[in-house]
C-alpha cells in the first residue's frame, strides 16, 4: 500500500490530471487483485498474463494501453525497477471525430430554450472549449478589453487563452453580472453545472434539431477547429487555440475538411499546359 501512496504522490507532484491519476490508481488496484504479490517480486510474465486476461475479456486497445502505462509508471518511476516488457496490444482505431456543419450548429443552438444553457454551448463552440473548461469558468477569467478569456489548469494542468466571440461579448458580460463572482455557469447549491448535465443538454438539443449524428459536447470543440480550417486558418493558428502540444493532433481537422483543399491545384494540371 506504501507503493500506491507513493505513486499517487509522484503523479500529483508531476501535475498529472485528476482523471489520469484516478485511472492509473484503478488500473494498479485491479492488477493487485489479479496478482497478489509484492510489487518488487512482480515478473514480466505476471504483467503479460494480466494484459492477456484483459484481452480475453474483450477490452479495447485504449484500455490496454492505459493499464500498461499505469504499471510502467509504478515500476519505473516509483519503484525504480527496470521494465523489459514486450507486450503487443491492439491499437485504437483512428476514427475521425464527429463534427457539425455550420447549419447544424445554428440549429442546435436554436433548439436550446434555456438562455444560460445556450450560452454555455455557444461558448464551447465559439472558443473550442472542453466541457470541463466551460463549466469551470469564473468572472476573473475574462479580459474583455483584450477579447480573450483564460482556461485555468486545463488538460495537462496548463493555462491557455481562448478567444471571445464579438457577438457573445455583451451577453457574457450580462450573464457574469447576474451570476456574481463564482462560477458563471452555476448549477444547484451554488456549485457549477455538472458535465453530465451539459451532455444531456446537447443530446436533447440535437434530438429536437433533427440532427442524426451521434452528437456530444466535444462535437462542438471539433466543429470549432474544423470550421476554422474551412475558413482558411492554418494548422499553426488553430493549434494553440485548441491547446494541442503537437501540430499532428490538430492535423486531423484538415483531414475532416475537404474544402481546405479545393483551392489547391494538382501539379499535373500544370504539366498538361
Amino acid at each position: 500500500m506504501d507503493a500506491l501512496y507513493n505513486m499517487q504522490k509522484e503523479m500529483l507532484r508531476r501535475g498529472l490530471s485528476p482523471r489520469t491519476i484516478s485511472s492509473y490508481m484503478q488500473c494498479v488496484r485491479q492488477f493487485m487483485r489479479f496478482c497478489p504479490k509484492e510489487f518488487m517480486r512482480v515478473t514480466s510474465k505476471d504483467v503479460t498474463d494480466y494484459i492477456d486476461s484483459l484481452v480475453e475479456r474483450n477490452r479495447c486497445g485504449n484500455t490496454l494501453n492505459v493499464h500498461v502505462n499505469a504499471l510502467k509508471f509504478l515500476m519505473e518511476e516509483v519503484l525504480h525497477k527496470r521494465v523489459t516488457w514486450r507486450i503487443r496490444y491492439s491499437k485504437v482505431p483512428k476514427a475521425l471525430p464527429i463534427f457539425l456543419t455550420k447549419d447544424e450548429v445554428l440549429r442546435l443552438f436554436a433548439a436550446v430554450e434555456n438562455e444560460k444553457h445556450r450560452l454555455a454551448l455557444e461558448m464551447m463552440y465559439s472558443a473550442g472549449l472542453r466541457v470541463s473548461e466551460v463549466i469551470s469558468l469564473k468572472a476573473v477569467d475574462f479580459e474583455f478589453e483584450r477579447n480573450i478569456g483564460w482556461v485555468r489548469h486545463g488538460k495537462g494542468n496548463k493555462d491557455r487563452p481562448f478567444i471571445i466571440a464579438d457577438c457573445l461579448k455583451d451577453r457574457i458580460r450580462q450573464h457574469i453580472a447576474s451570476a456574481g463572482d463564482g462560477w458563471i455557469f452555476q448549477g444547484r447549491n451554488g456549485w457549477h453545472l455538472h458535465a453530465r448535465s451539459v451532455q444531456e443538454i446537447v443530446r436533447d438539443a440535437a434530438r429536437k434539431a433533427g440532427i442524426k449524428k451521434k452528437v456530444h459536447p466535444h462535437s462542438l470543440r471539433h466543429s470549432f477547429a474544423t470550421h476554422l480550417i474551412e475558413n482558411g486558418y492554418s494548422v499553426s493558428a488553430v493549434q494553440p487555440l485548441m491547446g494541442h502540444s503537437s501540430a499532428e493532433t490538430t492535423m486531423v481537422y484538415v483531414h475532416m475538411c475537404p474544402s481546405a483543399f479545393i483551392s489547391v491545384k494538382s501539379p499535373y494540371d500544370g504539366l498538361q499546359k
